[in-house]
């Protein structure tokens, strides 16, 4: 008999590790976090144009707190979680009826996403609205392009699988979202050098968390990825593209 569990792509241990990396390095000062700063003002732009006001919010991997915060001050109870801290986003939620449920920067690393988003349909009240951001399919050309180059005729696993527009909109119905919408958005931005670009992606929480992942690059190998990002810019500066994929849908 087949089996119908989801496949393990991601290491949770390894998820875990990456999002408390992160809140660590951002613990320091000064962390990068213009991914996050870009879906909290999403976010609130897509609630400011439907009018809406939740009166009990769930914010779901905001390190920063600033989504949790202005929802309160605009009079929400606002709940905040973390998978660093616990959040097991496969199995079902400990609180519930909410009138809203973000989730920022997350859902693409757990292995069940059909049944992740369903659990977060099941947390809402009725008639509440659920909005997801994390990164999307065209992100990090260069740093793939980069990594390629480096392994050569032997490619290893080392950048996660990403979703795409027309599979968001097929998880969404998947999980029984009324009215789902889907879009994408890109953000560029220039780095002076691959380490500069993977010592922000590991800030923001984004680094490789695969179950079965590439060995670490030879020294030789490093070289050629460094110089096929710098051959990718000019003037010393290489631009970056990051997709961000937003899921909307609402609970009957």
């Amino acid at each position: 008999m087949a089996s119908t569990s989801p496949p393990t792509i991601f290491a949770p241990a390894r998820r875990t590790a990456a999002r408390r990396r992160m809140l660590y390095l951002q613990s320091q000062g000064d962390g990068p976090a213009y991914l996050l700063d870009d879906m909290i003002e999403d976010i609130l732009e897509r609630l400011a144009f439907l009018r809406i006001s939740p009166a009990r919010a769930l914010v779901i991997g905001d390190w920063r707190g600033a989504l949790t915060e202005t929802l309160v001050a605009k009079g929400a109870e606002g709940i905040t979680a973390e998978p660093a801290a616990g959040l097991a986003e496969e199995r079902p939620y400990p609180f519930g009826d909410f009138d809203l449920i973000a989730s920022l920067g997350t859902l693409d690393t757990v292995n069940d996403l059909p049944g992740a988003l369903i659990l977060l349909r099941q947390a809402l009240a009725p008639g509440g609205l659920m909005i997801a951001s994390f990164m999307g399919a065209g992100s990090l050309p260069i740093l793939r392009e980069a990594m390629l180059t480096a392994d050569g005729d032997r490619p290893s696993p080392r950048l996660h699988p990403m979703v795409d527009v027309r599979a968001g909109g097929q998880l969404l119905q998947r999980a029984g979202f009324s009215d789902p919408v889907v879009d994408s958005r890109s953000l560029d931005v220039s780095f002076r050098s691959l380490s500069g670009l993977v010592a922000d992606i590991r800030a923001q929480g984004l680094g490789n968390v695969l179950r079965q992942s590439g060995p670490a690059l030879t020294r030789t190998q490093l070289a050629r990825a460094e110089a096929q990002f710098a051959a990718a810019g000019q003037d010393g500066r290489t631009v970056e593209h990051f997709e961000i994929l937003t899921l909307s849908g609402w609970k009957k």
